[in-house]
């Protein structure tokens, strides 16, 4: 009998362009003392609509990376753009203590963000908005998935 290799994902690698947004050196405390390890952040997008963000963990930062970016992938969202590739409508969503409003803006305004926001939104290929952060944290990893929620909010395509 003859077993076919399974594909997990169903997007190639060549599709999805990667960006690290975070690295961190993490440690858990055990009888002998600390043991560190590395919490690397990583968003992928086509540019298309398409934009997914993970976080993973190993032992040294090219581990953490593909645990990321393999993640990132399976947990990518579909987001509807309109014409001149902005968002349809008003949005805004709150995770953890990161609440991030994004608006769509006029054709040729650009990507008015800031932080983790314009990574996650340029790999999705959304051209014109203006967003604000409201946080208390500068946590990367939390304004992303807030980013991320946000987008998910988003129903139909104009």
């Amino acid at each position: 009998m003859e077993v076919k290799p399974q594909n997990k994902f169903k997007k190639s690698s060549r599709d999805f362009e990667q960006k690290i947004i975070d690295i961190r050196r993490v440690s858990r405390v055990v009888a002998g003392g600390r043991r560190f390890s590395f919490r690397v952040t990583a968003v992928v997008g086509n540019k298309k609509g398409e934009v997914g963000i993970g976080m993973g963990k190993g032992a040294n930062t090219a581990i953490a990376i593909d645990k990321a970016v393999r993640e990132a992938k399976k947990k990518s969202v579909r987001i509807p753009l309109t014409k001149n590739n902005s968002i349809p409508y008003e949005v805004g969503a709150k995770f953890t203590c990161a609440y991030i409003v994004l608006r769509p803006a006029k054709e040729g305004r650009g990507l008015v963000v800031g932080s983790a926001v314009r990574t996650v939104l340029d790999l999705a290929g959304v051209k014109d908005v203006v967003s604000k952060v409201i946080s208390r944290s500068k946590n990367k990893l939390n304004i992303a998935k807030a980013t991320i929620c946000a987008l998910r909010k988003l129903k139909h395509e104009v």
